[in-house]
Formats: structure tokens, sequence, C-alpha cells
């Protein structure tokens, strides 16, 4: 059994991210992908110490001051889509700004599970033999929102990100 943190759009806001990060720590999460929007070089430096994917989103800018920071911090960036496959599952993951490779890879039945962001609104929901997981953001939102994945099982937990003061 092997956990999977995901999160998106965290737009820059390290409190926010930090919390995230403890989160995941707590739950025993061994890699986090995040799903673009990632606003900073200090959010990818939050991640430091736990292997990070992150894709790029479509309010993300300097791209390649955020590809060097990455690297600088033992971390993977993917440009626009990424995908790995861990505990027998393969796993694909984007923004979700670009609606042609979000219809062209969910519509594919190659995934057992494809992340996204960019639209704020959690959602969890199988399409085919795909699970359509958006954990939500921290942004533009009430309450900002991760998951953790359990794999190989495929079940999902969704955490509030309150940041402790």
């Amino acid at each position: 059994m092997s956990k999977l943190g995901v999160l998106s759009d965290t737009h820059g806001r390290l409190t926010e991210t930090l919390t995230a990060v403890r989160i995941f720590r707590e739950h025993g999460v061994e890699k986090i992908i995040h799903c673009g929007d990632i606003g900073g070089i200090t959010i990818i430096q939050a991640f430091q110490g736990i292997e990070t994917h992150f894709v790029f989103g479509n309010n993300d800018s300097d791209l390649d001051l955020l590809r060097v920071a990455a690297t600088e911090y033992g971390q993977t960036v993917h440009d626009w889509f990424g995908s790995l496959e861990w505990e027998y599952k393969k796993i694909c993951f984007m923004h979700g700004h670009r609606l042609n490779q979000f219809t062209t890879e969910l519509d594919s039945g190659h995934w057992d599970l494809m992340c996204y962001g960019h639209t704020h609104v959690p959602q969890l929901q199988m399409h085919g033999n795909t699970l359509l997981l958006n954990p939500g953001a921290f942004r533009r939102v009430r309450v900002p929102q991760i998951a953790v994945v359990t794999l190989p099982e495929l079940t999902v937990e969704s955490f509030s990100v309150a940041p402790i003061f």
C-alpha cells in the first residue's frame, strides 16, 4: 500500500502549501502530484524532501525559473503533461485548461488515474476505467482542499487545508 498526494492551484499561497505538506507527511504520502498554477519557486521549495511531480498551469509564468528551481530542490517538472506508473497503476496529470488534450487523455482508456486542476472545483468520478480526480484549489475557494490516493486500491480521501497560526 502506497500513498500519493494530489493538489492543484496553489497560486503561490505558501501558508496553505506548508499546511498541505504537513498533512501529506502525517498521512504517509510518499509522492506528490501538483496539477499546475504553482505560483512561484517558494511553492516548489515547500516540497523539499518529498518526491513531487509538477505540471504547469495557465497562470504559471517564468517557466524556466520554475524548471530550474525544481531541479535545484530535487523535484520534477513535466511541463504541461505528466505521467508515471506506480503500484501497477498508470497515472497522468495535467492542469486541465488544454481541453483537447484533456478530452483525448480521458477518452483514451489508457489511464487508471487522471489528475487535473484548473476549475478549482473538487471532482471524483469514474470515466470508463479511469478515475478522474480534481483535488480542488487554494484560491477563489471557501475551503482549500487536497487529496490522498491509496494505491493500488485507488481509494481517495479529501482533506481541508486550514492553516494553523
